[in-house]
């Protein structure tokens, strides 16, 4: 969506950054009577935060299973508000994202599971621990029950990332990253597919191919490129 990203309230006069707020009503004064004063840009990110602390508190008190419906209620509110296109700059894609997704995944299969393991559930409160912090455990320590969620989660933020990069590619052009992202695209399709079942360090290559294309694309670097596709290879 292009939206103008300076605002000016026709009641008081203040002025303040859509982009920050994300939303049309002053600041200052709480007026829905505001205009736009500067050019329309691309933007598909929102302010959003993730608080994982009521969640965390409810794993302590052995409660988290009696949460697990509002805690996938967060999660999908911040991972839908977040986006990859901030006022025309095309941003990275964040741990933050991808801790979010795949805490997603692996509380809905907690919420099923009906005799995780201690190593499940150590890597369940480190997803707790660590994800609206932008902390995201190595692929090496994903436990087994939690392959699927890795792989799953990853592709969803991956296929997210892919499309706010090729909406922001109709007006920067650049046909070898678009090829790239089509590729990119192919093995997400694959994942999905199979449901997640795929090693963790395949689902962490394909995260870095789509973070070597955006290097490429928001800084030049043509060596992330080749990487990409030699990772995709």
């Amino acid at each position: 969506m292009k939206v103008r990203g300076q605002r000016e309230c026709q009641s008081c006069g203040h002025r303040w950054s859509y982009y920050e707020t994300g939303s049309v009503a002053c600041p200052a004064c709480e007026s829905l009577r505001s205009v736009g004063v500067d050019d329309r840009h691309l933007h598909t990110d929102a302010p959003a935060t993730l608080d994982l602390s009521p969640y965390r508190a409810a794993w302590a008190d052995d409660e988290l299973a009696d949460r697990v419906d509002d805690c996938k209620a967060a999660l999908r509110e911040y991972v839908r508000k977040r986006g990859f296109v901030d006022g025309g700059a095309l941003q990275p894609l964040d741990d933050a994202v991808l801790a979010a997704h795949e805490l997603l995944q692996v509380i809905d299969l907690y919420g099923r599971a009906r005799d995780p393991t201690d190593d499940d559930e150590r890597y369940l409160l480190a997803l707790l621990r660590g994800a609206d912090e932008g902390e995201r455990p190595p692929p090496e320590d994903v436990s087994p029950a939690w392959t699927e969620a890795r792989g799953l989660a990853y592709a969803n933020a991956v296929d997210d990332y892919r499309r706010d990069v090729v909406e922001w590619l109709d007006e920067h052009p650049d046909p070898e990253a678009r090829r790239t992202l089509g590729t990119i695209h192919e093995r997400v399709k694959r994942v999905k597919a199979l449901q997640g079942d795929v090693s963790p360090t395949e689902a962490e290559s394909l995260v870095r191919a789509a973070r070597e294309v955006g290097e490429y694309l928001m800084r030049g670097d043509e060596s992330a490129l080749a990487s990409a596709r030699e990772r995709l290879a």
